[in-house]
């Protein structure tokens, strides 16, 4: 089921926002600072062209252990991220949300551009899982 939805997702604009994060992922790759962003912008990028069968996590809750992005020093870079390039991607993904959601069957694609529109506010110390994997992590 899963591959017949992500199939539909490209269809129905996954492809066009994928696109619009590796050109997010250039732009910050051009910047050499802002290498870090760009590989999480390719990250997520992937995670848009298939989201249907997998899910973003805390890295820290999937690993049990704090790293550089699930620190003060990724919320700074999630802070940055916010301001220069997060904003306009989740705003993206809202529209896209919107014109699907008009349409009975355009609704768990909506609800998918919903969960990409939360990630693309905050994408530092995240990670893509499969949805099996995700399902036992503790709260902390």
């Amino acid at each position: 089921m899963s591959l017949l939805l992500n199939i539909l997702w490209i269809l129905l604009g996954g492809a066009w926002m994928a696109f619009g994060w590796l050109i997010a992922a250039a732009i910050m790759a051009v910047t050499i600072v802002g290498i870090p962003w760009a590989r999480a912008a390719i990250n997520i990028a992937l995670y848009t062209l298939m989201p249907f069968g997998y899910t973003a996590v805390p890295r820290d809750r999937l690993t049990g252990q704090e790293d550089l992005g699930t620190g003060p020093l990724g919320a700074v870079g999630n802070i940055l991220w916010l301001v220069f390039a997060g904003w306009w991607l989740a705003l993206m993904h809202v529209a896209w949300a919107i014109c699907l959601a008009i349409t009975i069957i355009g609704i768990p694609f909506a609800w998918a551009h919903l969960k990409l529109a939360g990630l693309a506010l905050w994408p530092i110390g995240k990670t893509i899982v499969p949805k099996d994997q995700a399902m036992p992590l503790p709260r902390v």
